[in-house]
């Protein structure tokens, strides 16, 4: 299948018209926002295709409601945010309790949720001792500063076109010479981003310890599989290597595995029996509640806890006033216990399943030279054939015309996609029904393209 780009010009336009005159109440609202900066609440909000974000109105479930009253399928679910749906009752209901009943916020006390949540992640994940956060960015800051205060090395790896937050050391990409670039667009880089960072290819083990073998590395911090850049799946014994060259050289591991938890009850570090150091969970436990945790093995907690110049009490630079406040841990005790739950996770990744099988139907029928990654409870795919094995290649596939197309094409008739990339998430409401619109929609979109 070959892209006649003058008629994917003109299927965009007609695509662009069609939303613009669906949500003119959207619209409206974007364009009187003028007390906002980039007139959204954050910037990155800009990002939804048409040239304005839909203004929401109400969800439940995965069912999103505009300002204009339409109704969309969401297979967005806050980029990884609302995995357990849209206000799921179990949580809703606690954070009412926390907020109504028993009364308190921000107190700068615990309560006994926090044990239950830290222990809940232990028996998930395996790592002993937990500490949280409001977001996975603040953990995985929290953890490059403890890694680096115990091995007493300066330089964090990261793998290129990685995505952790917005954390300095991993915007990153592989120079020429496989040097540490600044990933483009990056705003105000503290330093020179060679200064802090050793980059390295996803799948490339030799890549891994040419990096590591400077001797200058902490920590490695990577996800089990690559993510924001679209999916990319670790090659067999990919992940096992990098933590036998961490051990070798002498670098702590961390697995970030903030969206890569659809791969299960216990994410990737579960189903692949990964041995990290430390590990970030974020998004996904708060039921929609910001929330964030990261877990130490116990080699790491006893190291930080021996170093006598760490103020982990005070200024250290490892937490925040509302961090672990009472209302994000009633939260996460409500979502994990209630609503991610390990027969939830199963019917999450059946419907994955059934989802990739329709892409992948698809393109046999139209021979066209895209694929589809599947990790667990999510789906994406790329505008190249076979996927990508690395970041860098991913990043090559990015195509913003078909992309934006795809895009409107679905919410013009009610299906969202994630605006960064073309990524599909099940959440526990989600319906065979759902995805087979999904695929009937992938199909029409795409036949358009060749006809």
């Amino acid at each position: 299948m070959s892209i006649d780009r003058e008629k994917l010009a003109d299927l965009l336009d007609r695509e662009r018209a069609l939303h613009q005159s669906r949500t003119a109440v959207s619209q409206g609202l974007y364009f009187e926002a003028d007390n906002l900066f980039g007139r959204v609440p954050m910037t990155w909000m800009n990002k939804w295709a048409g040239g304005y974000p839909l203004y929401l109105k109400s969800a439940r479930g995965n069912r999103i409601v505009d300002a204009d009253d339409n109704e969309y399928v969401d297979f967005s679910l806050g980029d990884t945010g609302a995995m357990a749906g849209h206000s799921p009752e179990a949580t809703v209901a606690a954070v009412n309790n926390r907020i109504g009943v028993e009364g308190g916020i921000t107190t700068m006390m615990p309560n006994a949720d926090a044990q239950w949540v830290a222990a809940e992640l232990t028996r998930r994940f395996g790592l002993p001792l937990w500490s949280f956060s409001l977001t996975a960015t603040d953990a995985n800051r929290w953890a490059l500063r403890i890694a680096r205060q115990i091995t007493g090395k300066d330089k964090v790896l990261a793998f290129s076109y990685c995505y952790h937050g917005a954390v300095d050391e991993t915007l990153v990409r592989s120079g020429p010479n496989g040097e540490a670039i600044l990933r483009e667009g990056n705003v105000g880089p503290a330093v020179p981003i060679a200064e802090t960072t050793r980059v390295a290819e996803f799948n490339d083990l030799e890549s891994v310890e040419r990096a590591l073998a400077h001797g200058d590395v902490a920590i490695l911090i990577t996800e089990p599989a690559l993510t924001n850049i679209g999916i990319v799946l670790p090659e067999p014994g990919f992940m096992a290597g990098i933590r036998q060259l961490c051990t070798q050289y002498g670098a702590l591991l961390l697995i970030d595995e903030t969206h890569t938890i659809s791969a299960g009850w216990g994410g990737c570090t579960k189903a692949w029996d990964l041995q990290p150091d430390i590990l970030v969970i974020g998004k996904s436990i708060g039921g929609g509640i910001p929330s964030g945790a990261y877990g130490l093995s116990q080699e790491v907690a006893d190291a930080i806890n021996a170093a006598e110049d760490s103020d982990l009490v005070d200024v250290g630079g490892v937490g925040g006033t509302l961090a672990g406040n009472v209302l994000s841990t009633a939260a996460m005790r409500a979502t994990l216990d209630q609503v991610l739950t390990p027969a939830a996770f199963e019917h999450m990744i059946e419907l994955a399943t059934t989802f990739r099988q329709g892409v992948e139907g698809v393109l046999k029928r139209y021979e066209a030279p895209w694929s589809i990654a599947q990790l667990g409870a999510r789906a994406e795919y790329r505008f190249v054939s076979p996927g990508p094995r690395t970041g860098t290649e991913s990043a090559a596939a990015y195509d913003a015309d078909i992309e934006e197309y795809l895009h409107l094409y679905m919410s013009n008739r009610g299906l969202l996609l994630t605006p960064f990339h073309n990524m599909a998430l099940m959440c526990p409401t989600t319906s065979f029904a759902d995805v087979e619109l999904h695929t009937e929609l992938f199909d029409a979109a795409v036949s358009k393209l060749v006809s």
